[in-house]
């Protein structure tokens, strides 16, 4: 089955703890969610699978930034989630790799207004295996988008963080019943 690992905001302003909105990074690196990526990254690479990284942001004017939404409408404020800025960067320890794609999103669910799906379609994509952050925000959204879109679903528990274990906790509660939940170290069973 051709299968897409997609890893999700490890990006300096959400999980750096010098990052604008580090709302992530003590969790982050609580569970060493990072690193557990850049292992899924390397069996993803190793087992023919498309790596597709994913990074929230808007340009320098904001002009795709929702300006009422509660999450992103006082960014431009702040300079936060600026395209080509450090903020936007992909934390330095994720292993990112010049043939790796990368997906620029302008909102929570990397799905919407990207290039996502055309990757994916083109790619002839059936199986979606997904970490990163927030839990309880971006891996939420992707895996209710991607369950209504038909494709397998598979969340890396040990490699997604949130604000805290309770709100990953209880996100990975609600998502058991659409996705299957593996620790990376499970990875070798999905072949």
């Amino acid at each position: 089955m051709k299968t897409a690992l997609i890893v999700i905001d490890f990006i300096n302003d959400i999980v750096h703890a010098e990052g604008k909105i580090p709302s992530c990074a003590a969790h982050v690196e609580e569970r060493q969610a990072i690193t557990k990526a850049n292992t899924a990254l390397q069996y993803a690479r190793a087992n023919g699978w498309l790596p597709i990284l994913v990074k929230v942001g808007f340009s320098a004017a904001y002009q795709e930034q929702p300006k009422d939404s509660p999450m992103f409408g006082k960014a431009h404020l702040g300079k936060v989630l600026t395209l080509g800025e450090w903020g936007t960067a992909f934390h330095a320890d994720l292993d990112v790799q010049a043939s790796d794609v990368v997906v620029v999103k302008p909102r929570v669910n990397p799905f919407y207004a990207s290039v996502l799906e055309a990757a994916l379609r083109a790619n002839k994509v059936e199986r979606l295996v997904v970490c990163g952050v927030s839990t309880t925000w971006a891996i939420q959204s992707t895996v209710r988008d991607a369950h209504d879109r038909d494709y397998q679903i598979v969340i890396l528990e040990d490699a997604c963080a949130a604000a805290d274990e309770q709100e990953h906790r209880a996100s990975i509660a609600q998502l058991i019943r659409i996705a299957k939940v593996v620790t990376v170290s499970e990875l070798p069973s999905l072949n």
